[in-house]
């Protein structure tokens, strides 16, 4: 990681311009073109690098859903499960937890009612109960992970 990709990622985590064409003016603030800026993120991605670039919606707002969910996985199981649990679309995070519930991910959908089809789908998928925890209160965290 070179100093523009270090500056790609610090600066970019903290608002992407809303406009005609966003990775032109968001380039200008990093002294870079629009395409080398394209280009970097997109090798940041295929590297592994970053493993999302993207915006983050108020899925309710929108008419959505989200929520926590969590799987009690054993262990022999955990990449299997992993793997399948990654494949759906409607997951957006995923993490391994030491814990009795050792795989918490996010799910977010178009609609209320396709939560529950996500659910229903992913315990058919991987034979596991999905523990679902939906948001009680929005807490806003303003996470930002300088590099």
């Amino acid at each position: 990681m070179d100093d523009l990709d270090r500056r790609i990622i610090n600066q970019l985590q903290g608002g992407f311009p809303v406009s005609a064409r966003p990775y032109r003016d968001a380039a200008r603030k990093l002294d870079t073109s629009e395409s080398e800026l394209i280009t970097r993120i997109r090798c940041m991605l295929d590297d592994g690098l970053l493993t999302r670039f993207g915006p983050l919606f108020h899925a309710e707002r929108m008419g959505g859903a989200l929520s926590l969910c969590a799987l009690k996985v054993p262990q022999a199981r955990f990449d299997e499960v992993v793997g399948k649990v990654n494949s759906f679309p409607e997951v957006a995070h995923n993490y391994q937890r030491e814990h009795e519930m050792n795989m918490w991910f996010v799910l977010a959908t178009e609609t209320p009612q396709q939560l529950d089809e996500a659910i229903q789908n992913i315990e058919r998928c991987t034979g596991l109960e999905v523990y679902n925890f939906p948001k009680q209160t929005e807490y806003y965290v303003g996470l930002n992970l300088q590099v």
